[in-house]
């Protein structure tokens, strides 16, 4: 059996290893459980179209507070069901904030579907970026380097236009990739 890699230049091969994690930042200071409201704050702009996160971000301009997330864990609904928690269901714009719980240090996997176009970071670093029209699709795993145990930042633009909508995420905690609970975001009220 011929191996495809023994016809590689050695300086391709050493391009084919895996990027470094990436390094997240722990919220500073740390907030406080008392002082943090379950789910994830989302303010929302209801465009007349959107096909980029450029244009969801324009829209953001006008943005009301909305009902707080439960978390990432809105799977992929039937067209005409409401995204999230907005107002309706097609031709949305979120902004999204709070906080992920990350219960030890160590390297996780993490994995965010959507749809439509979404960028999330946690901890300062991107780990994902759609920025288009398309199904409930995953972004991508990401490995991440969490320093510390405790609170990280989460931020997202996130836009749906037509047809159906999801926004889930999902991450590796002792070996298996599972949906985020609920539980591990919070939010300042």
């Amino acid at each position: 059996m011929i191996k495809f890699a023994a016809f590689l230049p050695p300086l391709f091969m050493a391009g084919m290893a895996c990027a470094a994690p990436l390094a997240l930042t722990p919220a500073d200071p740390q907030p406080q459980a008392d002082a943090l409201a379950a789910g994830l704050a989302v303010a929302y702009a209801y465009p007349k179209d959107v096909h980029t996160l450029e244009e969801a971000r324009d829209a953001l301009g006008k943005a009301r507070a909305g009902l707080p997330l439960q978390g990432l864990s809105y799977a992929d609904n039937t067209d005409g069901d409401l995204t999230m928690t907005a107002r309706t269901a097609q031709k949305v714009a979120a902004q999204i904030n709070g906080f992920i719980r990350f219960d030890a240090a160590g390297t996780y996997e993490v994995d965010v579907f959507s749809n439509d176009g979404i960028q999330l970071s946690l901890g300062g670093a991107e780990v994902a970026l759609f920025d288009d029209i398309h199904g409930c699709e995953a972004a991508g795993a990401q490995e991440v380097e969490v320093p510390q145990a405790g609170w990280y930042a989460v931020e997202a633009v996130y836009f749906q236009r037509k047809g159906s909508a999801c926004l889930m995420m999902d991450w590796n905690v002792d070996g298996a990739m599972g949906a985020v609970p609920d539980a591990a975001f919070a939010h300042l009220p």
